[in-house]
């Protein structure tokens, strides 16, 4: 009876399944940041134009590494949108992808970013529509792409990079988080 379930696709598809959906609901990025803080990264919420595209297209690279980062984390993209790409360019990611309106739209983001709980929250943009939300998440993280940043964006941010692949990568190697914001 043993040898049945062991054999059985059934099973192993089930099993992996479970494992699968245990791995999600468990997974974060932890890291300790001596003289900074203790954190436990439960979710990234990135801005789309300026920060993962340029004029509305996926930069490249970038793909491998935001899947790879949603295996460790709830990954979250709210955007204005600017040049309607988003939907058609994050189409097949495991994101929830959220289009905010013209209005307010700092204060739309820093909204969807207090609801998650900002400090298990990584927060990843460029624009001054992103500033609250780089202040107000546990890590805030701004990227200079090629669209350039807003100085409002750079004086809200932790930690500023040259490219969406270096911010990326700190995720996937927390000790550079550790050894950029150690006290």
């Amino acid at each position: 009876m043993l040898f049945f379930f062991y054999l059985n696709p059934f099973y192993f598809i089930f099993s992996y399944f479970c494992f699968s959906l245990i791995l999600k609901l468990i997974a974060m990025i932890e890291v300790k940041i001596p003289g900074y803080a203790n954190m436990q990264i439960e979710h990234l919420v990135m801005d789309y134009n300026g920060t993962l595209a340029t004029d509305g297209f996926l930069e490249p690279q970038v793909h491998q590494l935001l899947l790879e980062i949603s295996n460790r984390v709830t990954t979250h993209v709210i955007t204005a949108d600017t040049h309607g790409k988003v939907s058609e360019q994050l189409q097949g990611f495991p994101f929830n992808v959220n289009i905010i309106g013209e209005e307010n739209q700092d204060l739309q983001k820093l909204e969807y970013l207090s609801a998650l709980n900002p400090e298990n929250i990584i927060a990843i943009g460029n624009g001054v529509n992103d500033a609250l939300m780089l202040k107000e998440a546990a890590i805030g993280i701004c990227v200079v792409n090629h669209e350039c940043a807003s100085s409002k964006a750079v004086i809200n941010s932790d930690i500023v990079c040259h490219s969406i692949i270096d911010a990326l990568e700190l995720l996937i190697n927390p000790n550079r988080l550790k050894a950029t914001l150690r006290n």
